[in-house]
């Protein structure tokens, strides 16, 4: 189906199924070929549905083997079976059972979705309909069932045998070579949530005791000979229980809890009820195959699929229209669990970091939509940015603006009073309201409005008087569909900032909610502070308090000395942030003058230099944040329009070097002080030690690179970890030289069998930003390690070279040529990571002219192929609409 003839689904139009299926047996027999799908549905009609309505069953390239109700076989005069639905006119008016079987080819199945055979493993991904590839089924998340499972295969092929809930049976099928186990999950869930895997691997187990006494085994299961790199992700796994306890009084609910980990996956991860499935990446672990990234991703995703169990699984979505219910929600609870786990100021600016450069940017193309979208042709392409990460934001402001009490309570509610449910934004903020007595409708607006809005703040000192007058006022800018924008809620934490750090807040105004907090729910307001003893600098969105650009005209010194004596972390390093943006947006433009970096490296180094020598071993991983600067794709952001990444990023090496060049002397004595002694250890202060070592690296390599190389090259030979090595590796790449390639070469061989790390490799090649990266990236296609198959190595190699803002953006259009060809090719075999590739085209509008019109070639071409898949379709058609 083309996606001009796919209907649009509307959130308007929901109604209830005209049917439900309590209870789901499933007889599974695997086959590498021919696996054989015996499905016993017990159905009955919804009191909430249309009474004597045709029974409709969706499905996905299946073919149709048998068909009975209450054990007698149907005519086929009595329905109509296609590869994409099953239809029976006239179902019996009261409860009945219906048998369906179907034969798949998981072997054959290169979309990963549904039941799918790779590696040797039988592994499923079922969100958000890859059931109906399965067996016919209401395939739709308000239609929860109860099921059992029996999973049989040849015993050599897959020993391993697992379903969600709890383990029932196993045993030997007599007479052959095959034996089955039997699954069955009390908990009812949608089809989405249904997971198996057959296969040869070995786990590590962990008994484990709930808050309310409920014992439960814990397990890992990986390929073979990778045991030794599991326990990290089964040690994060006890960890996020426990928080999950503590914090949210969340048990968990049965008497096993697994996780598998396997080469060829779509998504990151998914949350099946007992049954999470991991790409490999998100859980294999050792100091020499991950970085401290790496450590800390897997601990943030084990969490988040694990803190799914109860937003999400216990309680699911009503319909798809409702996914940021839980996906925002567990985002937050996955930030918030790393943020005590860690360091809670440098989880929120890497969260902040990671919301501008994608959520931000998507708000400002075409591709935008509100957290909640109101209609939709492919629900997979709506797995955004704004449903993640903007819809955690939501949830963060809703806690600023209610109170940590009132969340909580709130939070309780919503487990109380929805488990077992398929939910609704509303039934959430209902609980919220309740809780708090707040009137929340206005907050809803949240849910339903792209764009990112912009605060525009300015403030006056009245030194007679001693009062301090701060203005405010917010707008949001057109976006796809939404040319009007009404104004949202914008809970502003705020500080007054003297000589010597925070003064004291008096004001009468009915906009202060107290403890700092300033609630803009109006096109503007004027709030007046009293008894202010000095001009004060305001510190507004401390914490990021709102998803919001501020247009606040500060001076630079007045930036420096928020960095200097504001007590709120994110804003300090905000601070110098926006003294970098400034300049390199000034910078960044064809034709500017690039002189007046100079002053502004000037004040910057000097400012970094002050703050090394006083705070550097205080915080590394905070110091680590303070000294990266903006990046590029940020600035071009900033710029919106006419963007020319070229000047950009000749701007940004430009305030890179100079910076560097400031701190160079600081080096040496720093990166001895920060070194570590003894075996790798994972912790956050063993990895911000490092953190800021390795930032120090990189400025050295643009700041001398001669001694930036000769510090690479050794930190490569004396490294005992892959965080370091692949450091001195990336550095190295920013300096063109035989020694670059040679460094590359060395890595290349010293990890020749881990093709995670070599994804490492890829995407580093990938980034460089040089005129001949594209035909290093096409030959780098004919490595032995590369396969258009893995999605990992698509993600590494292309995924990361469509990242790369000069190249992929190169005036001469061959860099979105390259990428649409393979989107294209994907397209065929694996339509989900194609479409998620062409995605990287969303910002093509805000390029100069001539970048643009090689952008929409590129993306025109696309759209007009024949037999394009709905997801690659769907976004070719909204990038160019």
């Amino acid at each position: 189906m083309r996606n001009d003839d796919a209907p649009l689904i509307r959130l308007e139009d929901y109604r209830p199924s005209d049917w439900l299926i309590d209870t789901v047996d499933l007889d599974i027999s695997l086959h590498p070929q021919k696996t054989r799908v015996r499905a016993l549905l017990a159905l009955r009609p919804n009191p909430a549905g249309k009474s004597g309505a045709p029974l409709v069953l969706d499905g996905d390239e299946l073919a149709l083997k048998a068909l009975s109700i209450d054990g007698k076989p149907l005519d086929a005069a009595a329905y109509t079976a296609t590869p994409q639905a099953l239809t029976i006119p006239s179902p019996p008016p009261h409860d009945f059972t219906l048998t369906v079987e179907t034969e798949i080819d998981p072997s054959a199945n290169t979309k990963l979705m549904g039941l799918y055979r790779s590696s040797r493993v039988y592994c499923t991904q079922c969100e958000a309909d890859g059931f109906r590839r399965i067996t016919y089924f209401l395939d739709r998340p308000d239609v929860m069932s109860v099921y059992t499972v029996r999973l049989e295969a040849a015993k050599a092929e897959a020993p391993v045998l697992l379903s969600n809930g709890n383990l029932v049976a196993t045993g030997e099928v007599p007479g052959s070579d095959r034996h089955f186990a039997v699954w069955h999950d009390p908990h009812p869930k949608p089809a989405y949530l249904f997971a198996l895997v057959g296969g040869a691997l070995d786990h590590v187990r962990q008994p484990y005791v709930t808050a309310d006494g409920h014992k439960v085994e814990l397990a890992v299961y990986v390929e073979p000979g990778k045991a030794d790199r599991a326990g990290w992700a089964l040690d994060s796994l006890v960890r996020c229980m426990r928080w999950d306890e503590q914090v949210f009084g969340r048990n968990y609910d049965l008497d096993v809890f697994n996780v598998v980990a396997v080469s060829d996956f779509n998504m990151g991860a998914m949350e099946n009820k007992g049954l999470n499935i991991f790409n490999d990446k998100y859980v294999l672990a050792d100091p020499q195959t991950a970085t401290d990234g790496d450590y800390a991703s897997i601990e943030a995703i084990i969490a988040h699929e694990y803190f799914h169990n109860w937003t999400g699984n216990r309680i699911t979505c009503r319909d798809w229209f409702q996914l940021c219910l839980k996906e925002g929600l567990t985002v937050f609870r996955d930030q918030e669990f790393s943020a005590d786990e860690r360091s809670r100021p440098v989880k929120r600016i890497a969260d902040v970091r990671t919301l501008r450069s994608t959520q931000f940017s998507e708000d400002a193309g075409p591709l935008a939509h509100p957290v909640r979208p109101r209609a939709y042709k492919e629900i997979n392409n709506f797995y955004t940015p704004t449903v993640y990460e903007k819809g955690a934001e939501v949830i963060r402001m809703l806690k600023v603006l209610i109170g940590d009490e009132a969340f909580r309570q709130g939070m309780d509610l919503y487990f109380e009073r929805c488990d077992g449910t398929a939910a609704t934004i509303e039934e959430f903020l209902a609980c919220f309201a309740e809780a708090s007595g707040q009137d929340l409708s206005h907050f809803a607006r949240w849910y339903e409005q792209s764009g990112t809005p912009t605060i525009v703040a300015s403030g006056r000192y009245d030194a007679k008087a001693k009062r301090y007058t701060l203005d405010l006022a917010q707008s949001t800018p057109p976006t796809p569909g939404q040319p009007e924008k009404a104004p949202v809620v914008l809970p502003i934490s705020l500080g007054l900032v003297g000589t010597k750090g925070d003064l004291p807040l008096k004001t009468s105004s009915n906009a202060y909610a107290g403890d700092g907090l300033v609630v803009l729910d109006g096109p503007s307001l004027s709030i007046t502070f009293d008894d202010v003893p000095e001009a004060p600098i305001p510190s507004l969105l401390r914490g990021f308090s709102a998803p919001a650009r501020l247009e606040l005209d500060l001076a630079d010194a007045d930036l420096l000395r928020l960095f200097s004596a504001d007590s709120d972390s994110f804003n300090r390093w905000q601070a110098l942030q926006s003294i970098a943006t400034r300049a390199l947006v000034a910078a960044g433009r064809p034709g500017a003058d690039k002189q007046p970096l100079a002053a502004t490296a000037a004040a910057l180094g000097q400012a970094l230099d002050a703050f090394l020598s006083a705070e550097g071993l205080a915080d590394p991983a905070f110091a680590a944040q303070v000294l990266r600067l903006p990046a590029p794709a940020d600035i071009a952001r900033e710029i919106g329009r006419d963007v020319d990444p070229e000047a950009i990023f000749s701007a940004h090496r430009s305030l890179s070097g100079a910076v560097g060049k400031a701190l160079i002397g600081h080096m040496p004595g720093l990166s001895a002080a920060l070194a570590t002694s003894g075996p790798y250890r994972a912790d956050a202060a063993s990895a911000g030690r490092r953190a800021l070592r390795n930032e120090l690296l990189g400025l050295a390599a643009l700041a001398a690179p001669a001694k930036g190389a000769d510090l690479c090259e050794e930190q490569f030979a004396t490294a005992d970890n892959l965080t370091d090595r692949l450091a001195a590796l990336a550095a190295m790449t920013l300096i063109p030289s035989e020694r670059r390639e040679n460094l590359i070469a060395r890595f290349a061989e010293a990890y020749a069998g881990e093709p995670l790390v070599l994804d490492k490799w890829l995407m580093a090649q990938a980034l460089i930003a040089e005129p001949g990266t594209l035909d290093r990236v096409k030959k780098l296609m004919q490595h032995p390690v590369f396969s258009l198959g893995n999605p990992n190595r698509v993600r590494a190699l292309i995924g990361g070279f469509a990242a790369n803002l000069t190249q992929f953006n190169r005036p001469d259009g061959e860099g979105y040529a390259f990428v649409s060809d393979i989107v294209v090719a994907l397209d065929r075999t694996n339509p989900q990571v194609a479409s998620r590739l062409l995605g990287s085209f969303k910002s093509w509008r805000m390029l100069e002219p001539r970048r643009q019109r090689f952008a929409r070639e590129a993306l025109s071409t696309v759209a007009r192929m024949p037999n394009l898949s709905r997801d690659v379709a769907d976004i070719a058609e909204r990038a160019l609409a």
